[in-house]
C-alpha cells in the first residue's frame, strides 16, 4: 500500500486486484487507477472542491486537516466578518437556511450531518475526495495529499438534511458562493427524483435559475 491508512486495502475501487475476499465479484483492473495516478500527484492544497450535498462533518479526524477554512471569518460569533454576505461560513454554509431576497438577510442554520434521516453522504463523498492520506487512520482520499503535503480543500455547501432539500434559489446561491469563494470543482452527487429531462436544453429551460448558477460557476 502506498499509504498507511488501514482501510486503504479495502478500497478496491482505487486499485482492484480481483481479490474475492474483499468483493465476491471483483475483477482485476476494474478501478479508477488511483495508485498509478498517485505516482504523478496526490492532490494540491491550492485546489478547493465544493461538496454540494448533505453537510460535511468538518471535525472528522480523517477530514479536518483538509477542510477549506475561510480565514476572514470568526467561528460562531454571529457576524459576517469578511463581508461576503454569509455569517459564520468558516468551512462553508448551510443553504437550507431561510433567505429573504427582499431584505438580503439569512436566518443562519449551522452546518449539520447528524439530524434525523441524515445519511452522512456529504461526509462520505468528502472522504473519497480528500480524506487525509498517510495519517494512519481511516481511508485514503483520491486527492488527500501524502501526509506531508495536504490534499485538496473541501468546502461544504449543504443542500440537504434528512428529508429537507434547499429550494431552487438557494441551490443557485450555493454554486455562486462556491465560485466566489475560490472553488474550482463542484461535487454534485444528487439528482431530481421527479424529473426526466430529454436534453440539456429542456433542463436549462425548466431549471434556469440553477442552470445559470452552474454556468456562473463554470465561467473561467
Amino acid at each position: 500500500m502506498p499509504f498507511n491508512d488501514p482501510m486503504l486495502e479495502l478500497q478496491w475501487h482505487y486499485n482492484n486486484q480481483g481479490l474475492k475476499s474483499i468483493y465476491p465479484s471483483s475483477i482485476k483492473g476494474e478501478d479508477i487507477n488511483a495508485f498509478a495516478a498517485w505516482e504523478h500527484t496526490v492532490g494540491n492544497n491550492q485546489i478547493i472542491v465544493a461538496v454540494v450535498d448533505e453537510g460535511v462533518k468538518y471535525s472528522h479526524p480523517d477530514l479536518k486537516d483538509n477542510m477549506w477554512v475561510n480565514e476572514g471569518e470568526i467561528a460562531d460569533n454571529g457576524k459576517d466578518d469578511d463581508g461576503n454576505g454569509y455569517i459564520d461560513d468558516v468551512h462553508g454554509f448551510n443553504f437550507l437556511s431561510p433567505y429573504d431576497k427582499d431584505t438580503d438577510v439569512w436566518e443562519v442554520l449551522p452546518l449539520s450531518w447528524d439530524k434525523t434521516n441524515d445519511t452522512g453522504h456529504g461526509t462520505h463523498v468528502a472522504g473519497t475526495i480528500s480524506a487525509v492520506n498517510n495519517n494512519g487512520i481511516g481511508v485514503s482520499g483520491i486527492a488527500g495529499g501524502d501526509g506531508i503535503n495536504g490534499g485538496v480543500r473541501i468546502m461544504t455547501c449543504q443542500l440537504f438534511s434528512g428529508n429537507a432539500t434547499a429550494g431552487m434559489d438557494n441551490r443557485a446561491l450555493a454554486y455562486q458562493y462556491a465560485a466566489d469563494n475560490g472553488a474550482s470543482v463542484a461535487q454534485c452527487s444528487y439528482g431530481e427524483s421527479n424529473k426526466n429531462f430529454a436534453s440539456a436544453a429542456e433542463y436549462n429551460a425548466e431549471f434556469s435559475v440553477e442552470s445559470d448558477a452552474l454556468a456562473y460557476f463554470l465561467d473561467p
